[in-house]
């Protein structure tokens, strides 16, 4: 046995040898191709700072960022048959379920969370689009509308971050009937008289888009989200027409009256919580450290001054 060969050399290469580097270290811009360092990314919000891009937002990272001091509560999620059609393509459901649910730590798509935005009790539903690309399922249409009858019976407005790719394939017309019962919970939360605001990120589309994330009091969109039906390029296709430059775009749907604002994702909170106190009644916030409209400032008078005045 030669030692220097077998025990020393791969002790000095593995003291010497190049490490193998994380890969979500750099995260590449989509638009520019610039990287980001991605401790940076995520205290901007994963937008990145140079371009504006609005990157996919973990659930969780954007429920702490969203609630005041990250505090908030998370509703159980509801139980469901996880395989109702047995179903199989490459790979089966189940499988698939298992997958994501280890990849993301989640459920499903959908996560419901209670708590306070600028002191305001709210009710926040969120998608997850790395769940299975955010799509709604029996689990995820249920979870819906539990955090609509948790709002009716906290009596809170609520709040839902969209983020899908439509209906889940795998189950099927059992998917599709979530778009009625959940547009049900909305009505519900509506004759309650409880403000519902719809956040639309990108991408919002297919049977979501249809239903209840168009359902909103008050519809917000952040920059750049595409947020439609069927896709650009099957809409091209079928009506055999080039479409408008930034077709489906959260611009080009506040232009054209589908979205009432494109709000940054920095100023979402702040924005979210004064439409709701102006659709709840209530008072907005003062801001302390401003001094009040009536009191300017003024230099003090001049002796020569003074004397005028005493006169």
């Amino acid at each position: 046995m030669n030692w220097i060969t077998n025990y020393v050399r791969p002790k000095i290469n593995s003291m010497l040898g190049r490490r193998d580097m994380p890969e979500n270290l750099w995260i590449k811009c989509p638009e520019t191709g610039e990287m980001i360092f991605h401790k940076e990314l995520e205290e901007n919000l994963w937008v990145i700072p140079t371009s504006g891009y609005h990157m996919k937002m973990p659930v969780r990272e954007r429920l702490k960022r969203f609630f005041d001091e990250g505090k908030y509560e998370l509703l159980p999620a509801p139980k469901v048959p996880q395989d109702p059609l047995k179903f199989r393509d490459v790979k089966r459901y189940t499988d698939r379920l298992k997958e994501s649910r280890s990849k993301t730590g989640l459920d499903d798509s959908i996560v419901n969370a209670t708590g306070e935005i600028d002191g305001l009790p709210v009710v926040v539903t969120a998608h997850d689009f790395s769940f299975m690309g955010g799509s709604l399922g029996m689990a995820a249409g249920e979870a819906i509308i539990d955090g609509f009858l948790k709002a009716i019976e906290l009596n809170r407005p609520l709040v839902l971050f969209a983020a899908s790719g439509g209906a889940r394939m795998q189950e099927g017309i059992l998917s599709l009937m979530q778009l009625p019962r959940t547009t049900v919970a909305v009505e519900m939360l509506k004759e309650a008289g409880l403000p519902y605001i719809v956040v639309l990120t990108n991408p919002t589309t297919g049977g979501v888009s249809a239903s209840y994330a168009m359902l909103g009091d008050i519809h917000i969109a952040e920059p750049g989200a595409v947020i439609g039906f069927a896709g650009k390029r099957v809409i091209e296709q079928t009506i055999r027409e080039k479409l408008p430059e930034g077709f489906q775009t959260a611009e080009y749907l506040r232009d054209h009256g589908m979205v009432d604002m494109v709000v940054p994702r920095q100023e979402l909170k702040g924005t979210i919580a004064r439409v709701l106190r102006m659709l709840t009644g209530q008072p907005a916030l003062v801001d302390e450290a401003a001094p009040p409209p009536d009191v300017q400032d003024s230099e003090p008078e001049t002796p020569a001054e003074e004397e005028k005045a005493d006169a």
